[in-house]
């Protein structure tokens, strides 16, 4: 693909090739498998971690590749073009586990839980929802509360849809430490999965992204340390908003790598298959579908680095990119399920066959709307920010 931005260097296509060469040696011969197993693809999320993939944005002083937000979006969506799986692994390991602590944990938090994070050498998760408390985050019931000594914090709920959990070695958690307060009674906690007190529930039978184990967690007495808090008490809440703004140009970009891959199997599709005596690519309803596949994959694509350069510039000068991450999440979401349809409709029978992929890039599609905010709540945080109302 030619590249007319100049803010994309050198560098930037270089962990793009790289990005594109992994998925393609190293993840397209197994993502099927691995889909219909559900098996966790830990031998190759290994590798990525290896190869800088896993801790793309954190500093080479906690072991990370230390590069920028669109190193990570051009990454992303290479490796989501080949499996949304591996994608989801990599999302959560470098928005939502890493973002948090690189932006307000301690130095000790950095170097004892990023380093092994960012190599690939332990799995990172981060938990918010719970059964009856999605996107109403001040609704929840698991509760963390100061022993008498002041040292430990004691953990007791349970929290659900928790991705990589499974295999997960840290945990970023939020749980209520004033539950009166409601959102602002929030404190979020680094938890280490080894410790009594912890345990993992039920693994999620999913409909899509299945080779990224999803779970309950379950928290019985669990001691935390006070050391282990990250913040303040009842900074929880506001951590957890400023993660997820990373964590929806993550699922921007995983969903822009969806909607390519439905492109290219139909254009490719649509040149080999004939129908009456021509390819159907020559039909004016393919076309149509085609050409309006390709306008909403390249808008995705610039909100999506929209949102990357937003991100790098609230870097440098304080402030949060949520309308920007939220309209990238949008409408890459949406188009990856466009996209999806359009793909199957193309395909005919093969496209609801097994016998190619275009049936799991559909079911993974779906959840592209859904987790890290759904499309409805991508719609408010819009027009909250347009209009600057609650």
């Amino acid at each position: 693909m030619a590249n007319y931005f100049p803010f994309i260097t050198e560098e930037h296509e270089m962990i793009r090739a790289a990005a594109r060469d992994f998925a393609q040696n190293s993840i397209a011969p197994i993502a099927e498998e691995h889909d219909h197993t559900g098996e966790f693809p830990l031998k190759t999320v290994r590798q990525m971690g290896e190869l800088g993939f896993m801790g793309i944005n954190v500093p080479e002083a906690y072991g990370g590749a230390e590069m920028d937000a669109l190193a990570y979006v051009l990454a992303l969506e290479e490796i989501s073009k080949v499996d949304a799986s591996h994608g989801t692994i990599m999302s959560v390991n470098n928005s939502l586990f890493s973002h948090g602590l690189i932006k307000f944990g301690t130095e000790e938090q950095k170097h004892k839980y990023l380093t092994p994070i960012a190599t690939g050498k332990a799995i990172g998760s981060y938990s918010l929802t719970e059964p009856m408390s999605g996107s109403d985050a001040g609704n929840m019931a698991s509760r963390a509360v100061l022993n008498d000594a002041g040292t430990h914090y004691i953990i007791n709920g349970r929290k659900s849809w928790v991705t990589s959990a499974p295999y997960a070695d840290f945990v970023v958690l939020f749980v209520m430490t004033q539950p009166e307060q409601k959102h602002r009674g929030i404190s979020a906690f680094i938890i280490e999965t080894d410790k009594p007190g912890f345990e993992r529930g039920k693994t999620e039978p999913k409909l899509g992204i299945r080779a990224s184990a999803t779970s309950e967690i379950i928290f019985d007495n669990y001691e935390c340390p006070v050391e282990n808090r990250v913040g303040k008490e009842g900074d929880g809440f506001k951590i957890a908003m400023a993660v997820l703004d990373a964590g929806r140009i993550g699922i921007a970009s995983q969903a822009l790598g969806i909607a390519q891959a439905c492109l290219d199997a139909s254009v490719e599709y649509s040149k080999v298959r004939e129908a009456f005596g021509q390819p159907i690519g020559s039909f004016q309803m393919i076309q149509q579908k085609l050409a309006d596949m390709k306008c909403r994959v390249d808008a995705s694509r610039l909100l999506c680095y929209q949102a990357a350069l937003a991100e790098m510039h609230t870097e440098e000068h304080g402030g949060r990119f949520s309308m920007e991450a939220s309209m990238a999440k949008l409408y890459a979401s949406e188009t990856a399920m466009y996209c999806a349809t359009e793909a199957v409709q193309i395909h005919g029978g093969m496209g609801y066959s097994k016998e190619l992929p275009i049936e799991r890039y559909f079911r993974d599609a779906k959840i592209t709307e859904i987790y890290e905010g759904t499309s409805e709540i991508q719609r408010m945080v819009i027009a909250r920010g347009l209009t600057g109302l609650r």
